[in-house]
């Protein structure tokens, strides 16, 4: 399973995502998985913000040998999964492949779905998209220009809803 996150710069909260769902499938020893990240106007060739590094490893992430990268169809293309930030990345993700649209979500949509409607696999995801009860709260806000305890806060919110989304890899299926 190929997990893609994505946000705006690609420097605080898609390689917060990307890092932190791989130290947590590490933990769960699930096999085959691996995660990746890109901006939708990414800062390219750039490091993880250093507020954002501080946040992910406090959290049990390493930002180590990052590197920023721009969004492509060919990379949104390449993924059995897309978590964007927000609903504008996720329309992004879907002007550049409109083909992933059963399979790109906002990271907290998926994590209340798999939550609250129990899908089996990613079809299911797509299937139980319109029983959603509130379509409200779906965005994780941008931290940048805030201050480290923001920073620490949307590490947070990454890290809650990440929760349900690593645990449905270790038991879904990419179907």
């Amino acid at each position: 399973m190929h997990l893609l996150f994505v946000c705006t710069g690609n420097i605080c909260r898609s390689p917060t995502a990307e890092r932190l769902s791989v130290a947590y499938a590490a933990r769960l020893e699930i096999a085959d998985f691996t995660a990746s990240s890109a901006g939708t106007r990414a800062v390219v060739g750039h490091a993880v913000h250093r507020d954002s590094e501080f946040a992910l490893r406090k959290l049990g992430g390493d930002p180590s040998n990052f590197t920023a990268r721009q969004l492509t169809s060919k990379i949104a293309s390449s993924a059995d999964l897309v978590l964007t930030m927000t609903r504008p990345h996720r329309d992004s993700v879907l002007e550049l492949a409109p083909r992933q649209l059963n399979r790109t979500f906002t990271l907290v949509e998926a994590a209340r779905l798999i939550l609250e409607l129990n899908p089996q696999n990613i079809s299911d995801l797509a299937t139980a998209r319109p029983h959603l009860k509130e379509q409200g709260g779906l965005d994780i806000p941008d931290p940048i220009g805030k201050n480290m305890e923001y920073f620490s806060i949307v590490g947070g919110q990454i890290a809650q809803a990440l929760t349900p989304v690593i645990e449905f890899c270790r038991h879904g299926s990419a179907g």
